[in-house]
């Protein structure tokens, strides 16, 4: 939408004049107090024939819209009954004041689980309706669906998974056509057959026997993920190295991850490492995915610290959190997408910033059953963490013993 008549309506002087779009639509609706759902508001737009996000102030403030004036009926009209909800994928085109003017709810993606559940419960009854088959003709079991989830589809909704569903119902809907008798049985094996190779292979934890490597948390458009941060060095001049497509934002933190392990060096036991003498390469795999975002300070610094002492990072242990040059340990978003692909992905401990300890509770019960959480607030702490991981759980030790404790392999 770029015309701002399309809201505010035309004036009765110009040939073919009509009211707004908001006062038709309550016109349709026959009723003073609607509901009005405005879709992908974050994709309006502005040209010569006016800004229509202007419009929207005066009728989505609820100061001001009980006197929404349209131009074509020219009195005030007052829209205080009408509930407004809007729908957009990104805060950030949405104008300032406009965006000020609502109250935003954020949702998350869709769980493995929840999806699933949607399938069951709704997606392949429509498509079975849609192609034609009845209820007994068709089984699609859990494990075909979770594997559609996995392989096929890479997504925050259900949208691409319905259409891998119709695939399915139209494949078995040939078959029975052709006199196969018997209902279908839709199983994994069955899948690779009719939808051909996966597009998508989820990142699993690894078992890392070198140093230099920690396991970090991320949030995409499809939902969480885990990403490996890999730190190398070499001879060189005090040089740091990024690859992996990094955002500024991630640069950044790499810098200072870099700075802050330099800092401490003597409280390490690094006292004796001429860092002067070397260069520091940080890579993030992937490099063709563009990656960037505030919380990844964490997982660097864990895994520069494991480069310079030599001891490797259990691969079992998943971290998010941003850093400071103090060595604090800021909140970051998405706990629960990063944690949810944690678990999918086979962690079982994840360190969080303790002022994300409330998130902790979105979670559902079954992964904060499986799962062990450890709240930092410092960088230190962090690493006391690591130091001292055994197989019998968490044990904390003193900064200074983690040179000599080492980290736990997995």
């Amino acid at each position: 939408m770029r015309d701002e008549a399309e809201i505010r309506g035309h004036r009765r002087t110009y040939i073919g004049a009509m009211p707004g779009r908001i006062i038709q639509a309550i016109k349709r609706a026959g009723s003073r107090n609607p509901v009005f759902m405005l879709d992908e508001v974050d994709k309006i737009g502005q040209d010569w024939r006016g800004d229509p996000s202007s419009a929207l102030l005066e009728a989505l403030d609820p100061a001001q819209n009980h006197a929404f004036r349209d131009h074509y009926l020219d009195v005030d009209f007052d829209l205080g009954q009408v509930i407004f909800i809007t729908t957009a994928n990104q805060l950030e085109p949405i104008p300032a004041p406009l965006r000020d003017r609502m109250e935003i709810i954020t949702l998350d993606g869709y769980t493995e689980d929840e999806k699933v559940r949607i399938a069951k419960g709704f997606l392949i009854a429509r498509q079975v309706r849609a192609n034609g088959l009845k209820p007994t003709e068709i089984d699609i079991t859990d494990d075909t669906l979770r594997k559609i989830i996995r392989e096929y589809t890479r997504e925050a909704g259900v949208r691409n998974l319905e259409r891998q569903i119709s695939a399915l119902c139209r494949k078995s809907a040939v078959g029975i056509a052709s006199g196969e008798p018997g209902s279908v049985v839709i199983t994994p094996d069955r899948v690779k057959k009719i939808l051909k190779q996966g597009k998508y292979e989820n990142e699993t934890r690894e078992s890392f026997d070198i140093p230099g490597i920690a396991t970090g948390l991320a949030v995409t458009a499809a939902g969480g993920d885990i990403l490996f941060i890999e730190a190398g060095r070499m001879k060189g001049k005090g040089g740091l190295n990024l690859t992996g497509q990094l955002g500024d934002v991630m640069k950044e933190s790499a810098g200072i991850a870099w700075s802050w392990v330099r800092s401490k060096a003597d409280t390490l036991g690094l006292g004796g490492e001429d860092f002067g003498g070397w260069d520091v390469h940080v890579h993030v795999p992937a490099g063709a995915i563009p990656k960037d975002g505030p919380s990844a300070g964490v997982a660097m610094v864990m895994a520069m610290v494991s480069l310079f002492t030599s001891r490797p990072i259990s691969g079992e242990v998943g971290m998010t959190g941003e850093v400071t040059l103090r060595g604090r340990v800021l909140p970051v978003g998405g706990v629960k997408m990063k944690v949810l692909a944690a678990h999918r992905a086979g962690l079982k401990k994840v360190i969080l910033p303790r002022r994300n300890e409330a998130d902790l509770e979105e979670l559902p019960q079954e992964v904060r059953d499986t799962m062990e959480f450890r709240l930092v607030d410092r960088i230190e702490e962090a690493l006391e963490v690591l130091a001292g991981s055994t197989e019998d759980g968490w044990e904390c030790r003193p900064l200074a013993s983690v040179r000599t404790a080492g980290f736990a392999v997995g």
